[in-house]
C-alpha cells in the first residue's frame, strides 16, 4: 500500500453547539460554513451544508463524525463523509478557543474519507479510500488528504 496526496482541504467551522454530557460522552454539533479544497485532480470550494458530530469520550478523545459537500471549479458535487479521532490536548484546545493555529502532529488528529459522485470525470473518486490529518487555523480546520493506492 502506499499513499498519494489528494489534496488539502480547509473546512470553516462555526462555532459549535454544546449538547451536552450525554450516555455516550460530551456531544457537539459543529456546522460548516464553507472552504475551499486543492490538489492535482481535484479543486474548488467546500459547500456549506454539512457538519461536524463530535463526540468526546471520558479520556478527551473527539470522534469526528463528518459530512460535507465539495464543489469543483467545473460544477461537480462530491459527498465526503469522514470519521476519525481528534486528541483534545492543551495545543489543540489554546489554538480553537483563542483562534490561533497548530502544525500537523501537534495533536491525534487522524481521519479516513469515502466519497461519493456520479459525475462521470470524478468517478474514480467512488473506489478511493482516503486518509488525512489534521490541523487547526483560524477559523476552521486544514486537513491534508492522502489516497490509499495498491500496486
Amino acid at each position: 500500500m502506499k499513499l498519494i496526496p489528494l489534496m488539502k482541504i480547509h473546512v470553516l467551522v462555526a462555532s459549535p453547539f454544546d449538547i451536552g454530557d450525554t450516555t455516550k460522552g460530551k456531544r457537539l454539533v459543529a456546522n460548516i460554513t464553507g472552504g475551499a479544497f486543492e490538489g492535482k485532480r481535484l479543486t474548488g470550494t467546500v459547500c456549506s451544508s454539512g457538519a461536524d458530530w463530535i463526540l468526546i469520550d471520558s479520556e478527551n478523545l473527539g470522534h469526528i463524525d463528518v459530512r460535507i459537500v465539495l464543489q469543483t471549479n467545473d460544477g461537480a458535487h462530491i459527498y465526503v463523509h469522514y470519521t476519525g479521532f481528534l486528541e483534545y490536548n492543551e495545543k489543540f484546545v489554546t489554538a480553537a478557543l483563542g483562534g490561533g493555529e497548530t502544525k500537523i502532529g501537534d495533536s491525534y488528529f487522524l481521519n479516513q474519507l469515502r466519497f461519493e459522485t456520479g459525475a462521470e470525470k470524478y468517478k474514480w473518486l467512488n473506489r478511493v479510500l482516503g486518509v488525512g490529518e489534521g490541523r487547526v487555523y483560524p477559523g476552521g480546520i486544514e486537513y491534508q488528504v492522502y489516497e490509499q493506492a495498491h500496486d
